[in-house]
């Protein structure tokens, strides 16, 4: 195999966990993908780890797999996190600038970001993961995208910290041990998505991601090139499955077999007649349902989730707002009826959204539900050049300060989440 710099996302879902090697040719684009694993996602609840051991050995199962299509070990990885415990903040760091002829260096820009994370009072409890540049102030200039090379006395800066608890960050990290791994560094669920769907224009225009999942549903939105907020819900595909379990009154395996075979998020387009054999499904199973009922109920729980999307839309103003609309990625959005359902709900556009074509293996990444994970790979592509090349159109990245063998390598990792 020819040599060239190895990337390796491992996207820890609530449902499954994806991995991927890709391989960076030197004077080829895109990446190429050269091996792929998934696997059952065990020991994990709501996106948190509850059990760390099984945790590892599902990245360990997936890891497996992918290091034997590629041929290349996965020492290291660039990892997802979500869950609920997410959070994100304003802040804002100022600093003198340091040439006396007053031009704005890289220097200048790495301490007003550092500034910003030294004023910023975090509990113990919490980490800061990113903190991403939204704008700079020069002096009385405001709404400065980049303002490398402009002379000034006083920077700002205005940024979105996103933070997450302590404990389940070093617990993901003690997982990837085990599983005999270590994470470069950690990126949040809906940023790395957003990474590998979105385009510059639709973030300029105004568009929020959703990217629906096993047991949660996190979203990002972005406007004017910025990542005005994010969030992650407590609810996900798996609750779709659960009311159908119920409502059926059958297994939890052939609740799931029913929404992938039969569901639907629309009703309206299914005959109230139309009936599904359960023993078709399961042989132990017996009796007819009625596919208009699943339809029912799968609708239900998405206007939920919609409505819990339209609530966070409205806490920042911008409820039917946003010109780009919304693209849905993960595993739910493959759901039929469900980007029309989003349309209703949201009042806005809504499409599927697709990874970003890359070289190598691609029918089997073509799909939303490897969305997270290719934006991780094209992230860490983005780590491996230049790092002295500052714009404040990226992303750094913040890890557990209990992990210090990994912070400088971090520290110093941009990432391009705005355009």
């Amino acid at each position: 195999m020819s040599k060239g710099h190895y990337s390796v996302g491992l996207d820890i879902g609530s449902a499954t966990i994806r991995a991927v090697i890709a391989q960076e040719m030197p004077d080829e684009e895109p990446l190429r993908v050269i091996g792929i694993g998934t696997a059952p996602s065990e020991g994990i609840r709501r996106g948190a780890v509850v059990n760390a051991e099984a945790v590892a050995k599902s990245c360990n199962v997936a890891l497996e797999q992918a290091e034997r299509m590629a041929g290349h070990a996965a020492e290291s990885v660039v990892a997802s996190v979500s869950g609920t415990e997410i959070a994100c903040q304003t802040a804002l760091g100022v600093i003198a600038v340091g040439r006396a002829d007053g031009e704005v260096t890289y220097d200048d820009m790495t301490r007003v970001l550092e500034e910003v994370e030294a004023r910023l009072t975090m509990p113990l409890n919490r980490e800061i993961i990113h903190v991403i540049p939204k704008d700079y102030r020069l002096d009385d200039q405001k709404n400065i995208k980049d303002p490398l090379g402009m002379r000034g006395v006083r920077l700002e800066m205005n940024a979105l910290v996103v933070s997450d608890s302590t404990a389940h960050l070093k617990n993901i990290g003690r997982s990837l041990e085990q599983a005999g791994t270590n994470a470069d560094s950690f990126v949040v669920e809906p940023l790395a998505s957003a990474e590998a769907v979105l385009h510059e224009k639709q973030k300029e225009l105004g568009t929020i991601l959703i990217n629906i999942g096993g047991s949660t549903t996190s979203l990002a939105v972005f406007e004017d090139g910025d990542l005005l907020h994010l969030a992650v819900l407590p609810v996900g595909g798996a609750h779709v499955t659960n009311d159908l379990a119920i409502g059926l009154r059958t297994s939890i395996e052939v609740a799931e077999a029913v929404k992938l075979q039969y569901g639907t998020a629309l009703p309206d387009e299914v005959g109230k007649k139309e009936e599904i054999d359960l023993g078709v499904i399961d042989s132990q199973e017996e009796g007819l349902v009625s596919r208009h009922h699943v339809a029912e109920i799968i609708e239900a729980r998405l206007e939920e989730i919609f409505s819990f999307i339209n609530t966070e839309l409205k806490n920042i103003g911008r409820e039917g707002l946003l010109p780009g609309g919304a693209v849905l990625t993960g595993g739910g959005a493959l759901l039929p009826g469900v980007v029309d359902l989003a349309k209703r709900m949201l009042r806005l556009p809504a499409q599927i959204g697709y990874p970003k074509p890359l070289g190598g293996i691609l029918d089997e990444v073509d799909n939303p539900q490897f969305a997270t994970v290719i934006g991780l790979l094209l992230l860490s592509q983005h780590s491996g050049h230049d790092k002295k090349t500052f714009s404040p159109h990226k992303l750094f990245g913040a890890m557990p300060e209990g992990m210090q063998h990994m912070v400088e390598r971090v520290k110093h990792w941009s990432q391009r989440f705005l355009p």
